[in-house]
Formats: C-alpha cells, structure tokens, sequence
C-alpha cells in the first residue's frame, strides 16, 4: 500500500501539480503588491476611492427594509487580479518552460544527429517524460558503445 501511493507522490504529474501551487502562491504574493502599491493608487487618484470594490455600488432595498449591496467594482477588481495572474503566469513560468522543451528538443535532435525538420517529420510528438526515456536510452547506448570500444582497445595495447 505504502509503495502505491510513493509511486503516486513520485509522479511527474503529481511534482509539476506542486510546483504549480507554489509558484501559483508566489505570484499571488506578487500580484497582490502590485495591485496594492500600484493599482489602488491610481483608482484612488481617478474616482476618489481607495480600490474598484467601492465603485459601481447599487443598494437595494428589499421589503422587510434589509439593504443588499450589488458592487460592480467588485467584480471588476476581480477580474483585474485575474488578469494580472495570468500575464504574470504566462511570461514567468509558461514561455521560460516553453523555451526549455525548445532547447531539449533541439539538443535531441543533435544527438540523433539529424537536423530539426527531419526528426519532426519522422516521430510523433512525444511528451516530456516520454523525451526523457529516449535521451537517457540513446545515453546508455553512447556509453556502452564507448566501453566496449575501450575494452576492445585495452587488450590489444598490452
């Protein structure tokens, strides 16, 4: 049982899930002093109030004389945040990541020794793990290629 849920913890998935949440905290972190320092201040200095949450506002009144609040503002300020979230995400974590595979990519296609249309051409498109497999076989190959290149060499030098 215990293997089981190590194998899942192991998990590339499972990593990346992580690491996701973290750097999702971290840019949270960010974001919020952003908006804070820079954002309030210039919608204090347009409508006069200190975020967009106090703006649009529209009070209703129900029969019993109870006030419900609709604020625009709210959702506006949301939806900033949202947005700032994302930008951020996009230009600090998803095109270093894509750069990355690029470089892999490239260095794979090195190693196979072809050029870069010719290995896109001739295999599918493989995901990161499955990359990884095909690096690290065509390593052990290179490697055992080269032992048995040098024991070949070694008996016949002596």
């Amino acid at each position: 049982m215990l293997d089981g849920f190590k194998k899942f913890i192991a998990r590339g998935n499972m990593i990346d899930m992580a690491v996701g949440v973290v750097m999702g905290a971290a840019v949270t972190g960010v974001v919020n002093a952003i908006v804070d320092s820079i954002i309030n201040p210039l919608v204090a200095a347009i409508f006069g109030k200190p975020d967009l949450s106090k703006t649009w506002n529209w009070t209703i009144t129900n029969w019993a004389g109870q006030n419900s609040v609709i604020s625009f503002g709210s959702v506006l300020n949301a939806l900033l945040n949202f947005l700032i979230i994302a930008v951020a995400v996009y230009f600090c974590i998803i095109v270093p990541i894509n750069k990355l595979r690029d470089m892999s990519e490239k260095a794979m296609a090195k190693v196979k020794g072809g050029n870069d249309e010719d290995v896109a051409a001739e295999e599918p498109e493989l995901s990161p793990e499955e990359q990884t497999v095909v690096l690290l076989q065509q390593i052990r190959d290179s490697l055992a290629a080269q032992q048995n290149g040098t024991a070949a060499a070694t008996p016949a030098s002596k």
